[in-house]
């Protein structure tokens, strides 16, 4: 992050504790991750120990503590999801992406995650494309997602290089 962003997101905040949990979304939604060193910096500005601003980011699950994909790929292990074929999901997502959970793609498209609930247990197998929801996902559905969504990705691509 540059450091005339985070002084913006600083910026009314300073020695303010109660807006850890605020900061750190903001610097998540600027970067897409909370970098070691700008917790350094929410630690600094808002004067609350370096440990407890690790101690939070690391806490909750919708902060993450590395860069992730363009498209984060979220399935949910739940237990409803479990018992309809979550962990074929799971399979076929790092399998067709090559990559571990917590992984990018060598390319920086995809990242794949696992959550224990995504609260939608009717709906399951879910599997979350950027914070949307694939509901009653099967394992050539999301084939066919990840190849969708790559597709696009590269006619974005190219559609720019020839601008």
């Amino acid at each position: 992050m540059s450091p005339q962003a985070l002084e913006q997101i600083l910026e009314g905040r300073r020695s303010q504790p109660n807006q850890l949990i605020e900061v750190l979304q903001d610097i998540q939604k600027n970067d897409g991750y909370i970098s070691p060193e700008s917790m350094k910096a929410v630690s600094q500005g808002l004067g609350v120990p370096l440990i407890e601003v690790y101690r939070v980011a690391s806490f909750y699950k919708a902060f993450r503590l590395k860069p992730s994909g363009k498209n984060v790929l979220t399935m949910c292990m739940g237990t409803a999801c479990h018992v309809r074929g979550a962990r074929f999901l799971h399979d076929q997502a790092t399998g067709q992406l090559r990559v571990k959970p917590g992984e990018v793609t060598s390319d920086g498209l995809f990242s794949v995650e696992h959550v224990n609930c995504l609260g939608a247990c009717a709906l399951g197998p879910i599997v979350a494309e950027n914070g949307s929801y694939h509901h009653h996902m099967t394992p050539a559905k999301l084939r066919k997602l990840i190849e969708t969504l790559s597709r696009q990705q590269t006619e974005e691509k190219q559609s720019v290089q020839t601008q």
